[in-house]
């Protein structure tokens, strides 16, 4: 089985420390073949492994590795590894009380990004109106997409003047990401020209960017879109159901 079923974009530079490796959720009827990490902390090894095929059809994975599978006269559980992601500062969408709170590490060159924000990010709002807290961080891979930073910098500048979310549903609209791209956008978005432009030019927003990839970098996130659900991870740009049935565990109380 291939070991990233999910497609992400890979951090080409080896600086990160592997302190988890983070797999997607399965919930597969009749048979389950996943993997799943086991160690002391957050230090872990990928095991396979596939439940019989006279086992009752329920097996649940999630991406920190900690599963929770029922077969036939067997039933096992472990507790879920939930990582404390800061939010504050981001730009957030949704109530502050929801009981979901989705976050997303992301890059606006990244195609896989793009792909879960055009075919996931509104199904999953529309499916669960008022309970998703959805918080975008920075991740752009620099190495490989130079213009993700200085896209990232500029939707910053956007929500400055409070109007981030549409100017990132514009970012991922476009293969075109350029100066010429984001003034454009700020325009149409009626945004004050002149603080733009001055925002955008003397990069006001590069260290904040920075800082997002540093700290995603020394957790061990390696790849976008990188995403934690209540402190829950998942990773890759993962269909719908994946994350409905996560969400929908969460809500009622079935994920330990």
């Amino acid at each position: 089985m291939d070991p990233t079923p999910f497609p992400s974009d890979p951090l080409p530079a080896p600086r990160q420390r592997p302190y988890f490796i983070l797999i997607p959720l399965a919930l597969i009827v009749g048979m389950f073949l996943g993997y799943y990490i086991r160690g002391e902390g957050v230090a872990a090894r990928v095991a396979a492994q596939t439940t019989p095929s006279n086992a009752d059809p329920v097996a649940v994975a999630i991406a920190t590795g900690v599963a929770a599978t029922v077969t036939a006269g067997e039933s096992q559980s472990q507790q879920v590894v939930r990582y404390d992601v800061p939010i504050a500062g981001n730009p957030v969408l949704g109530p502050d009380d929801a009981p979901i709170t989705l976050i997303e590490f992301s890059d606006y060159e990244c195609p896989f990004c793009k792909r879960w924000h055009d075919e996931t990010f509104d199904r999953l709002m529309e499916a669960f109106p008022g309970q998703i807290r959805f918080v975008y961080r920075d991740f752009p891979l620099t190495n490989i997409h130079p213009n993700a930073a200085p896209a990232a910098e500029a939707a910053n500048c956007a929500h400055e003047q409070g109007q981030f979310w549409d100017f990132h549903r514009m970012l991922f609209s476009t293969s075109t990401l350029n100066a010429q791209t984001y003034l454009g956008y700020a325009a149409e978005l009626g945004l004050d020209m002149d603080a733009f432009e001055e925002c955008v030019s003397t990069r006001r927003y590069q260290d904040e960017v920075i800082a997002d990839l540093e700290w995603a970098v020394n957790l061990g996130i390696s790849s976008t879109p990188t995403f934690f659900i209540n402190g829950i991870a998942l990773v890759g740009a993962q269909p719908f159901d994946v994350f409905s049935e996560v969400i929908s565990k969460e809500l009622a109380g079935e994920i330990p």
